[in-house]
């Protein structure tokens, strides 16, 4: 009897955790959510009752190379992921996030949907995939955006048609024109 009791409590402890009704475990349901367009997002449903990740996807773009994913540890809490109406709000803990790219289907998934992100922003520029972080210290430090001058003014046409509906003076043909200006003079 002895011999067999060793074996009796790891069985028994197997079957009893087979039990857990479907709802109380994570599903591991990966699939696109999008955000602001197709592309965008990814759904993973990491925890019980269709809660999980909403995994926000970008690219680098910006420069005239390859079309590189940009990462975002910043993902929001998915709701309702297991059923027809997902939402997300909210953010979720970065180190959420980490534990989640340890999935095999959560790296094939994420890299096939910033592929297609790829193809609709750069069309034409080649994908170039990179491993996501697998820790916070592997994150690269983010760059701020370089802004021109030309995001941060106002084009002069818009201005002079503003200050006229202000004044209430007439409108004129001219006041429609917003064709692009030429480029700024540059320094010495």
């Amino acid at each position: 009897m002895r011999l067999r009791l060793p074996l009796l409590v790891p069985l028994g402890t197997l079957l009893l955790s087979g039990c857990v009704p479907a709802e109380e475990r994570a599903s591991w349901r990966v699939y696109a959510l999008p955000r602001q367009r197709a592309g965008d997002g990814l759904a993973v449903v990491n925890r019980p009752r269709g809660k999980g990740l909403h995994l926000w996807l970008d690219v680098r773009s910006d420069q005239n190379g390859p079309c590189r994913p940009r990462w975002n540890p910043d993902g929001a809490r998915l709701r309702n992921g297991n059923g027809e109406r997902p939402t997300s709000m909210g953010r979720a803990p970065r180190q959420e996030f980490f534990e989640v790219l340890g999935h095999g289907r959560v790296r094939l998934a994420l890299r096939q949907q910033i592929q297609l992100l790829c193809q609709q922003v750069a069309p034409g520029r080649p994908f170039v995939w990179a491993p996501p972080p697998r820790s916070p210290q592997e994150l690269p430090p983010e760059r701020p955006l370089m802004l021109q001058e030309a995001d941060l003014l106002s084009h002069p046409t818009a201005v002079r048609r503003a200050e006229k509906l202000l004044l209430g003076q007439p409108l004129t043909p001219e006041d429609w024109d917003d064709k692009p200006l030429p480029p700024a003079p540059q320094g010495p």
